[in-house]
């Protein structure tokens, strides 16, 4: 019972990390209907700038991440201006290529500015204090991720629900040209929507890193594909949805890994695709998902 309680706790701390993705994926997607597939390669960008920050500036880690939020942010707002918002009217054939071909332009820009060599964060889970409930050992990184992430997805789900922003975005979501002959500025609301995701993925980044402390040009990739897929899951267009997935792709990938033979421990990352072929095949709107058009 002890190990499964460990396992459970593990997998809602990596489930927590793609949900904070998720959540960027499907707040665009419920926007201008695009699946942004360079969110993996900003949280990757976010991780190099808390590196430098601590290693070049040696700035303290929680200074580093408000930073690199801040940068992701700008870099956020950038690729939709530059990349995505003259694609609002194109095909989604013509969008989604135009997606990997910013995420593959990110991968190599990287790999060229700092080689793909990994780098080793100076930060990881074993500098926290252990914690010792009962007959339970964990480290406090552990709750302190999840707690993070439930937080920051209250907040969300606050501010979209309650602020007018937030309720400006919903309108956007629900009729694209009905919110122009409202008087809303769209541009301004897709591009916060972008800014919310890329900060969204550098506090995923931030928590990443200190629980995985290596740092390569490639890697948003993995988790950025689990986020999606996590996306999907839940229901891509909806917070709760994003949340949902993200926590539960964490706890199938965590268990899998836990409780199949070591001699095929490499099956848990397959089983993930399996679980988006499943939920395309027998709910494609995902577990919250309706058959209509989704909603942020």
């Amino acid at each position: 019972m002890t190990y499964f309680i460990l396992q459970f706790l593990n997998g809602l701390q990596i489930g927590a990390i793609y949900a904070l993705v998720a959540l960027g994926y499907t707040m665009v997607y419920g926007i201008i209907k695009l699946i942004n597939f360079a969110h993996g390669e900003i949280m990757m960008t976010a991780a190099y700038f808390i590196y430098f920050f601590m290693t070049l500036l040696d700035l303290p880690y929680f200074l580093a991440v408000i930073l690199a939020i801040v940068f992701s942010v700008v870099l956020g707002v950038l690729i939709e201006r530059i990349a995505y918002r003259r694609l609002r009217n194109a095909s989604r054939l013509s969008a989604l290529i135009t997606a990997i071909a910013v995420s593959l332009f990110l991968q190599t820009l990287y790999a060229i500015l700092f080689t793909p060599d990994p780098r080793a964060f100076p930060l990881t889970a074993s500098s926290f204090p252990v914690l010792e409930i009962g007959e339970i050992t964990l480290s406090s990184w552990t709750l302190i991720t999840i707690v993070v992430a439930v937080i920051v997805m209250i907040l969300l789900q606050l501010f979209v629900t309650r602020h007018k922003a937030g309720k400006a975005m919903l309108v956007v979501s629900e009729d694209l040209k009905g919110a122009y002959l409202m008087g809303i500025k769209v541009d301004r609301i897709v591009s916060m929507t972008f800014a919310i995701g890329s900060a969204l993925a550098a506090i995923a980044a931030a928590l990443y890193i200190v629980s995985y402390p290596q740092i390569t040009p490639y890697m948003g990739a993995l988790p950025g594909i689990k986020a999606f897929i996590a996306a999907v899951l839940g229901g891509i267009g909806l917070i709760p949805g994003a949340m949902l997935g993200g926590f539960l792709l964490g706890l199938v990938e965590t268990m899998t890994r836990a409780y199949i033979p070591s001699s095929v421990a490499q099956l848990s990352e397959g089983i993930v695709f399996v679980i988006l072929i499943l939920v395309l095949l027998l709910k494609p709107a995902g577990l919250l998902g309706k058959s209509e058009r989704e909603k942020v």
